[in-house]
C-alpha cells in the first residue's frame, strides 16, 4: 500500500483513512452474512452496508486526490478507477449478493414472464395516449427501461433493504401508487382505444393482483409508477431530446424525477435546464443519499451545483443505463422480453 520514499502527513493520513474505510466495510459485510444465515436482521439492514460502501469510495477519491499515482487500472463495475480500487472488485461482488438476498420480492409477489418488454411497452402506450408520436413514443419506452435499471437494477417486485416506504419494480411509495393508479383509470379508455390488447392484459393483471399491493405486481407497479410523476413530462421528450442528445443523459433527467421531483421539474419550466442551479442544502443531501456528489471531501463540500454538472455525476448510474440501452435494442429486435 506504500508509496516509494516518505509519505506526506496528508498523504499518510488519507491513506490511513482509507485501510479504515475498507476494514470498516468488510466488517459490515460480514455482519449481515452472519445475520442472513442465523439472525433476524435489523431494520433497515441495507442503510449501513450503504453508507459504508461509500464511505470506502469516497476514502479511496480522497486517497487518490492525495497521491495522484494510486489511481489504478479500469474495473469491472465501470466506476472511475480515481473512485475505486480494482482490487476491491470481491467486495462489490459480495455487497451486490448481499443486496439481492435482503431486496428478495415477498413470496406472494406476482412476476412477470417479460419484465422489460413490459416496461417499454406500457411506457409506449401511456406515451401515445398523451400524443406522442411513434419516434417520442418508443424514446419513452427506452427512458422507462432505463429508470427501471437505475431503480432495482432490472429485478422486478423487490423489496428495499434501505426503505421501509418504496418498494416494487418502480420503488414506489403507497401514495404514489395510489396516485399512479387514478390517473391510469382516467387515461385506460384512451389506452382500450390506442392497443386493446395491451388493455385486456391490464384487466388480466389487475383481475390478479386482487388485493395485494399493487407494487408487488410487476405490471401494475410499473404501470402506477410511470403514470405517477413520469407520463406528463413524456409530452416533453422531443425538447429534451434536443438540449440532451445523449440517451444515457435523458435516463438521468428522467431518473432526477424520481429523486429531486421539485427542482427538476423548475429546471426544466426554466427555459435554460443545463445550467440551472440547485442549492438547497436537502436537495444537495437527497442527491448525495443517492450516490451524487457522495465520493470524496471535494465532492461532498460542495453546496450547489448545475444540472449538467449534477448529470455528469450520476456517473454511478451509467452501467446500468448501458445495459438497459443493450435489452431495448433485444427487445425492438424481437430477441427477448
Amino acid at each position: 500500500m506504500a508509496e516509494p520514499g516518505t509519505l506526506a502527513k496528508r498523504q499518510s493520513d488519507a491513506l490511513d483513512r482509507y485501510n479504515h474505510a475498507v476494514a470498516n466495510f468488510e466488517r459490515i459485510l460480514g455482519q449481515r452474512r452472519a445475520q442472513i444465515l442465523d439472525r433476524p436482521l435489523p431494520n433497515l439492514p441495507g442503510q449501513a452496508l450503504y453508507l459504508a460502501r461509500n464511505g470506502m469510495m469516497s476514502a479511496y477519491k480522497d486517497l487518490t486526490d492525495a497521491l495522484p499515482s494510486r489511481v489504478g487500472r479500469p474495473n469491472k463495475f465501470a466506476i472511475p478507477p480515481a473512485y475505486f480500487d480494482a482490487e476491491r472488485e470481491p467486495l462489490l461482488d459480495e455487497y451486490t449478493s448481499l443486496f439481492d438476498l435482503m431486496d428478495a420480492p415477498p413470496a406472494n409477489a406476482q412476476k412477470s414472464d417479460t419484465p422489460f418488454k413490459d416496461v417499454v411497452d406500457l411506457a409506449i402506450a401511456i406515451a401515445r395516449a398523451r400524443g406522442l408520436d411513434e419516434t417520442n413514443a418508443e424514446a419513452a419506452g427506452r427512458i422507462s427501461l432505463g429508470m427501471f435499471f437505475a431503480e432495482t437494477n432490472g429485478k422486478q417486485n423487490v423489496g428495499n433493504a434501505r426503505s421501509n416506504k418504496y418498494k416494487g419494480s418502480f420503488q414506489t411509495g403507497p401514495s404514489e401508487d395510489q396516485n399512479g393508479r387514478g390517473k391510469w383509470a382516467a387515461i385506460k379508455k384512451s389506452i382500450a382505444a390506442l392497443d386493446p390488447a395491451l388493455s385486456l392484459r391490464d384487466d388480466r393483471e389487475e383481475a390478479r393482483v386482487g388485493n395485494l399491493d399493487h407494487r408487488f405486481n410487476h405490471w401494475t407497479a410499473v404501470r402506477d409508477g410511470l403514470m405517477n410523476a413520469h407520463a406528463e413530462l413524456f409530452p416533453q421528450i422531443a425538447a429534451i431530446a434536443k438540449t440532451l442528445p445523449n440517451p444515457i443523459d435523458q435516463i438521468k433527467l428522467f431518473e432526477l424525477i424520481q429523486i429531486i421531483p421539485a427542482p427538476t421539474k423548475s429546471a426544466l419550466r426554466s427555459g435554460n435546464l443545463l445550467s440551472y442551479r440547485v442549492s438547497d442544502p436537502t436537495i444537495m443531501g437527497y442527491l448525495r443519499n443517492n450516490s451524487i456528489f457522495a465520493f470524496g471531501q471535494a465532492d461532498r463540500a460542495r453546496t450547489s451545483a448545475t444540472f449538467r454538472e449534477i448529470l455528469d455525476a450520476m456517473w454511478l448510474f451509467n452501467d446500468k443505463f448501458e445495459r438497459a440501452l443493450a435489452r431495448f435494442d433485444e427487445i425492438k429486435a424481437g430477441q427477448k422480453g
